[in-house]
């Protein structure tokens, strides 16, 4: 008599239930468990989708005037309570759209300051042709055309260096810019004067301290130097040249700030020559370097805990007492 093996029961976990192999059920799973699953999933992504949206719509557009005060040694009283606006790193059309910079132009001209210093990179190189950036470097001084302040001075910075300089610099000064490329101008006010030096780009261009700060302006009593410099971290080697030891005051942009910062893990990217100074005030010695967050981005077109800014400065003379 043949007899059929009995079958082999395999034991589920559960106290009074066997199944067979041949009638063994899929895992079964908690309706509960299905729904949270899926809840959580909604949820990040419904996280994830507002998150670009508020740091891409909301703080990239969230422009923040930062009032700051900097006290200048030599500087004559002439020039004490003197406002300047820094505008940096515009980066129009890649990501910042011309309703945006007329939205910063109309803010600057709100403070109403009394020289508007322009640190550099006002087009992108890098996503467009070249023959967009180019137009683009025309559109962006057109519209810094809007300033009402007529004090206004630019330097370069390495998109436009890489664009093209000589196209930018035309642009900038057929709209009223003075682009300072190596070169230093007096700034004068009741017959006292400080000097404003300008660097070309240490990124991609070729600075040179004996031109933007000649030997004949070094150290001379109530005449102290400003400069302007795209990238920060050449602050180093201008102060180890003859030539940096005689700046007080040296404004920079370049690094957005670091544009998307997270937290705890900070910038997710910083530049070249804009790892070391990143943001705010820096002391170096006898030089103060001051770095600007800039209005546009690059890369992406996000800001996260970074938001646009326009300094305004409010120079104070070292012979001012304090209140």
């Amino acid at each position: 008599m043949i007899t059929t093996p009995p079958e082999t029961s395999v034991y589920t976990g559960e106290a009074t239930r066997f199944d067979t192999i041949e009638g063994m059920a899929s895992p079964r799973f908690s309706p509960d468990l299905k729904t949270t699953r899926r809840r959580f999933l909604k949820a990040t992504l419904c996280g994830a989708a507002g998150l670009a949206l508020y740091a891409g719509e909301v703080e990239r557009h969230w422009i923040q005037v930062s009032r700051q005060e900097v006290r200048i040694a030599g500087l004559p009283m002439a020039f004490d309570g003197m406002r300047i606006a820094q505008l940096s790193d515009l980066h129009l059309d890649e990501f910042t759209e011309p309703f945006f910079l007329r939205d910063a132009i109309d803010h600057v001209n709100r403070l109403n300051p009394d020289a508007v210093f322009l640190t550099g990179d006002y087009v992108t190189w890098g996503i467009s042709s070249r023959s967009f950036a180019e137009g683009a470097a025309w559109q962006c001084a057109n519209i810094l055309a809007g300033l009402n302040c007529r004090a206004r001075y630019a330097i370069l910075g390495n998109h436009d260096v890489m664009v093209d300089s000589k196209l930018v610099t035309t642009a900038l000064a057929d709209n009223g810019m003075t682009v300072l490329t190596n070169a230093c101008v007096p700034i004068e006010r009741a017959g006292a004067r400080f000097w404003l030096a300008g660097f070309d780009d240490p990124v991609m261009g070729n600075p040179d301290p004996d031109l933007a700060i000649p030997s004949r302006i070094r150290n001379l009593p109530h005449e102290p130097v400003v400069a302007l410099c795209h990238a920060p971290d050449y602050a180093d080697d201008l102060l180890a040249h003859a030539a940096g030891k005689t700046v007080q005051v040296m404004l920079s942009g370049h690094t957005h700030g670091g544009q998307v910062r997270l937290p705890i893990a900070g910038a997710m990217q910083l530049p070249p020559l804009g790892k070391k100074y990143v943001e705010g005030w820096f002391r170096l010695g006898g030089l103060q370097l001051y770095v600007n967050r800039g209005l546009g981005a690059v890369g992406v077109p996000f800001r996260f805990d970074c938001p646009p800014e326009i300094t305004l400065f409010t120079l104070r003379s070292a012979y001012r007492k304090r209140a």
